[in-house]
């Protein structure tokens, strides 16, 4: 073969590597360690893929993270509020989408009792320890892995719950499972990469031609003989410094002849319709990507579209809808439970949720049933809208729908988990008869024992003056096993909400003010 031919080899697009080098404590990812810079060079070079990006990290933040019970448990929201900054979870939400996994640092107080602070922490600056015992037990951080030397060594931070004591930093990693991954995870639209670096080029390719005139606009003929190949490229190196530079690259051809009559003759090389193949190389790149992001119509994005749904209300209802259920729900529910993981350890148990930016007429609220389920749906805050105190009728009403309902605590079934104390008393308290005096709506219970004959509530008062009862909490959790013991936080944990209730019923009266007497008792 003529050394004069040169061969150029086109590579194709390959899934990450993850490779487990015996030289590092830590996993490489990509080629030459660098998939999450050449994800963020795919972010920075192709229009379309920056914008399905960027939109889709906005949805999944939406206005932010709130809690239904946030007013039932304004002390343990506050706490929340305290150590996750918005700003924070905004760029982790950026980098779980972006990058395909968020690492999330955790930061402690000196006694590592309490977790004072959750921050984002950039993921493209870390590598996975090699696992141990099949867990992943710290990560490695390196400013540019791209320019790592021999001699560098990289700080190693624990994972979240593997760090010792003196330890007061770690890291939890956020990561969906992917097939065939352990240390990493893909992105989600790693199958259309390939077209936002097609899209990236395509936009070179016509800036550069561009630049160049549409062709090379000189031919330089050297017609005193054939020098040796080092004799050319100084030639041509020299020509090159000072013809080229970064907006002239390639705009001349240069030529070694023998004489005059063996210059070298310019052919040109025409593209039959250029236009249209660039053309149809940019439409076919821009679908591939959105399909790639799961975007169910372009316009959600800003992004103005022939094709796919329309642009009528009802059309971009469906696919507002669509879009929300099966791309961004899953983003939200990965880093609710993560949050939820991380925020148990300082005892926070709340029922979270982003607050959607979906207009509330998009929103799907026909099967909707609980108040609860409808604030999530909407965002809406709806708890101030319900009576945290009812009157004797509204009491009296509600307890005779509930003794219908009511059913007896099998023990064998049921395990007692948290019980409040209660003073000894000589005479035993018949909670059968007490409930079911306080059922009946049209009855006056213990008449002879309210304030010149009125009624008062038996939930808050009990027996009236002096009376030594008090309501007992007492908190039961499924059995699963015999033997099994289970924590108020687990139980708090798996979903029990301690209710609300008037300080009064867990006071015996005999021990209130004025004995439990009616305040106007001396007038």
């Amino acid at each position: 073969m003529s050394k004069n031919l040169k061969i150029i080899n086109l590579g194709g697009y390959e899934i990450p590597k993850v490779i487990e080098n015996k030289r590092h404590n830590w996993v490489e990812y990509g080629e030459n360690n660098q998939y999450f810079d050449e994800i963020i060079e795919r972010y920075l070079g192709s229009a379309t893929n920056s914008r399905c990006v960027n939109g889709i990290v906005d949805m999944i933040y939406g206005r932010g993270l709130d809690a239904t019970d946030s007013q039932e448990k304004a002390e343990m929201f506050g706490k929340m509020q305290s150590i996750l900054q918005p700003d924070q979870l905004k760029r982790i939400v950026n980098d779980l989408k972006l990058l395909g996994q968020a690492s999330i640092q955790v930061t402690y107080d000196k006694k590592k009792s309490q977790i004072n602070g959750i921050y984002h922490f950039p993921t493209e600056t870390l590598r996975a320890e090699k696992a141990k015992d099949g867990k992943i037990k710290g990560y490695y951080y390196h400013p540019k892995w791209s320019e790592i030397k021999p001699n560098d060594k990289p700080k190693r931070i624990p994972a979240f719950g593997f760090g010792n004591k003196k330890e007061l930093i770690e890291i939890y990693c956020v990561k969906p499972y992917r097939p065939g991954f352990y240390y990493y995870s893909p992105v989600d639209y790693q199958g259309c990469l390939q077209y936002c670096n097609l899209e990236e080029e395509v936009s070179n390719y016509h800036i550069q031609n561009i630049k160049n005139g549409l062709q090379p606009s000189m031919l330089l003929n050297f017609n005193n003989g054939v020098p040796g190949d080092e004799a050319q490229e100084i030639i041509e190196r020299k020509i090159y410094d000072k013809f080229s530079g970064s907006s002239n690259a390639g705009r001349f051809i240069l030529a070694f002849n023998e004489d005059a009559e063996t210059q070298a003759s310019v052919e040109p090389i025409n593209l039959p319709d250029a236009h249209a193949q660039y053309d149809f190389l940019a439409k076919e790149s821009r679908e591939k990507i959105m399909i790639g992001h799961g975007v169910v119509s372009p316009i959600l994005l800003g992004i103005k579209d022939n094709t796919g749904f329309g642009n009528n209300a009802e059309e971009l209802r469906t696919a507002s809808v669509l879009m929300d259920n099966i791309v961004i729900r899953p983003f939200q529910a990965l880093l609710i439970d993560s949050l939820k993981s991380i925020l148990a350890f300082n005892e926070i148990y709340l029922n979270l949720y982003f607050v959607t930016l979906q207009p509330i007429e998009f929103t799907e609220l026909d099967n909707i049933a609980t108040k609860i389920k409808r604030e999530e749906e909407t965002g809406e805050k709806l708890s101030s809208e319900v009576k945290l105190d009812l009157n004797d009728d509204e009491a009296d009403d509600l307890m005779s729908q509930l003794e219908t309902l009511g059913e007896k605590i099998d023990e064998s079934q049921w395990e007692l988990v948290h019980q409040e104390v209660v003073e000894d008393s000589d005479k035993e308290f018949d909670l059968d008869t007490f409930s079911s005096q306080a059922s009946k709506s049209d009855a006056n219970p213990n008449k002879e024992l309210g304030h010149k004959g009125q009624r008062y509530s038996l939930f808050k008062y009990k027996g009236g003056v002096n009376c030594q009862h008090k309501f007992m909490l007492n908190v039961y959790k499924k059995k699963v096993k015999q033997g099994d013991k289970v924590s108020i936080g687990k139980a708090k944990e798996d979903g029990f909400k301690e209710p609300t209730n008037p300080k009064e019923y867990a006071i015996a009266p005999k021990d209130m003010p004025n004995q439990g007497h009616h305040p106007n008792y001396n007038k």
